[in-house]
């Protein structure tokens, strides 16, 4: 398994959280089984998360994951299969975690598990996507480390109504 971590700009700046971050993503791909699979994230700050949102979804704000699937279209042939890239803002991870009463690092578990869904093909566009997705997201959560003091849910399945 390989977990390719690469924090950039503001993100920098919350120092043992990529610790972490590499442990919870190393323990969801095995949880996921697929320890045989290559997987890149980046912490970053909202003014890179931004352009990335800009140029790829159209959407010129800044949002607090980003996911870039490897398994979708014609396979790219390489030694170890890449599950692709996630990109989270720790800013937005920060003032998340802030508004929900619970840590940057709880928020951060949340948005990698968020990320690790849609590379899987899971989405939340339609309720009936939404509801499968934050069952397959509490089913990762419960099954990883954690901290007694973190949600042991994404919220999603209350939001159903609400997206």
């Amino acid at each position: 398994m390989s977990v390719d971590l690469t924090v950039e700009g503001e993100a920098s700046s919350f120092g043992e959280l990529s610790n972490t971050l590499l442990e919870m993503a190393e323990a969801a791909l095995e949880v996921l089984e697929k320890t045989d699979h290559e997987l890149s994230v980046v912490l970053t700050d909202d003014p890179h998360i931004q352009c990335l949102n800009r140029d790829f979804r159209e959407k010129d704000a800044p949002t607090d994951v980003l996911s870039f699937g490897q398994l979708e279209g014609e396979p790219f042939v390489t030694p170890i299969p890449h599950l692709g890239d996630l990109v989270i803002s720790v800013e937005t991870a920060a003032r998340q975690a802030k508004e929900r009463g619970h840590s940057v690092e709880a928020e951060v578990r949340i948005l990698l598990v968020h990320g690790l869904m849609h590379l899987l093909g899971h989405d939340h566009m339609e309720a009936e996507e939404r509801t499968l997705m934050a069952q397959a997201e509490d089913a990762l959560l419960a099954a990883l480390p954690a901290h007694p003091q973190w949600p042991k849910s994404s919220g999603l399945v209350s939001l159903q109504d609400g997206q």
